[in-house]
């Protein structure tokens, strides 16, 4: 690991830094006039991504500037100020009420550069959907690029430290003096995502081949976006520490890879963790108490080997047990385990529903009316797809089973009286074994109906 990161963890990650204290003038009292010291800057925590070819996903956290460096605003010219800031629907798979919306936006991207910067944010998005459960559940997600024109080609500290770059988002290696984090300036990155309609998860490409990343794990209070993972567009494997940032971010899952023979990291004694793939307990009390990942203990994972309680995550080397010994969320590259899968999709579906009525819903529908609703489809390699149901007053009309559309004639309505007509999407996969999580995997449209 390296000793910069080393002993941002010892002590908690980077402190904030203390204000100036105003000095006395020798012998003279305080002027009332004197300007305040200047306020301290805000900072927020950011995950590491681990070394180029090392082994850990993560190298911990540090708390960075969230405005990144000074710096004055980029100088455009009339034809850049113009092409600033525009939005495109890159995937378009329905309403952003019922979808999970991504905004791609790139940074240290030339006017002349953006056809290439929309190239980049389609293959990025292709190695996240390449990943499950994103491949399966990809029709959920609307994904829309967001336009930021940079006065200079690339990005700050490719290829050194020294090198400083115009761009529209201030994005710069060497962050903290660790070269792989590749931080930004929040603010302004929120000031291109509010241009977009919707915002559920955020990714930043920085236009570099250099390594690196950087996860901006906590939700956004005004914009509701869930995260920002940062990323070099032309490096593979930066890939794939984006999709380990949305672990954090929509799985909600902690890191599960650990430092050896680093103080205080050596034994976790605190109280069990809220995130769902970490625990304190091994298999035995886990199965006995029913709780965390017991339902997944002994089946086979994608990332390799059975579901287990594996001793070492957290960044704790003991104390602290994950279920599997190498998922995304220790090792780049590799898949999520079962419990992480799990989590995902109960992530995907704080923000998609699962029917968007086509037909509306706040008017009558009458004879000659069809109630019409959109249902996505999966496209895992199962072939599985989401199980769709009609009903009446309640009431299972099973002709009209996997159906997006039924017309109020043939309901033989019989009397003058106003029925609900009732259209439910159920996504019954197997990869949901918690009943809390398979019960937010349903959704439904209604309408009145009648003669």
């Amino acid at each position: 690991m390296d000793s910069t990161i080393r002993r941002a963890l010892r002590r908690g990650a980077v402190a904030t830094a203390c204000a100036a204290v105003a000095l006395l003038t020798a012998g003279g009292p305080v002027d009332a006039a004197t300007e305040p010291p200047a306020p301290v800057k805000a900072r927020v925590k950011v995950e590491i991504p681990g070394p180029e070819h090392g082994h850990d996903a993560g190298s911990g956290y540090a708390r960075v500037p969230a405005a990144g460096r000074e710096k004055a605003a980029p100088r455009l010219s009339e034809a850049e100020r113009q092409a600033d800031g525009d939005v495109t629907k890159m995937i378009d798979n329905g309403s952003t009420a019922d979808r999970l919306d991504v905004v791609v936006i790139g940074d240290g991207y030339t006017a002349a550069e953006l056809d290439r910067f929309h190239a980049d944010a389609r293959q990025k998005w292709s190695e996240v959907a390449a990943v499950e459960p994103y491949t399966t559940y990809q029709n959920l997600f609307n994904v829309w690029t967001v336009d930021a024109v940079s006065h200079d080609s690339g990005v700050s500290g490719d290829p050194t430290p020294a090198t400083v770059r115009d761009t529209a988002l201030g994005s710069y290696f060497w962050c903290e003096n660790i070269e792989r984090l590749l931080c930004i300036d929040q603010p302004k990155v929120d000031a291109y995502v509010a241009k977009a309609p919707a915002a559920d998860l955020v990714i930043v490409l920085a236009n570099s081949a250099k390594y690196g990343g950087a996860g901006y794990n906590e939700a956004s209070a005004t914009l509701g976006y869930e995260g920002i993972s940062t990323a070099s567009a032309g490096n593979a494997k930066s890939g794939q520490v984006a999709i380990h940032e949305t672990g954090h971010s929509l799985g909600k899952l902690a890191d599960e890879y650990f430092y050896p023979g680093l103080p205080d990291y050596e034994k976790y004694t605190g109280p069990e963790p809220a995130e769902s793939n970490t625990s304190t307990l091994t298999a035995g009390p886990m199965a006995e108490q029913r709780t965390k990942w017991y339902r997944w203990l002994g089946e086979e994972s994608p990332d390799g080997g059975k579901v287990g309680a594996y001793e070492g995550g957290g960044y704790y080397v003991t104390g602290l047990y994950r279920p599997t010994d190498n998922s995304i969320m220790r090792v780049l590259g590799k898949p999520f385990n079962l419990p992480g899968v799990e989590s995902m999709i109960a992530g995907f579906s704080r923000h998609a529903r699962l029917v968007t009525p086509i037909t509306p819903t706040d008017r009558t529908l009458r004879l000659r009316h069809t109630a019409k609703a959109a249902v996505p489809r999966l496209t895992g390699a199962d072939g599985r797809q989401l199980v769709v149901r009609w009903y009446l007053d309640g009431r299972e009309l099973k002709r009209f089973e996997g159906r997006t559309e039924v017309r109020v004639a043939e309901l033989w309505l019989l009397d003058l009286r106003t029925h609900k007509l009732s259209v439910t999407a159920e996504d019954r996969t197997p990869s949901v074994r918690d009943p809390r999580i398979a019960r937010a995997l349903r959704s439904t449209a209604e309408w009145s109906v009648r003669l």
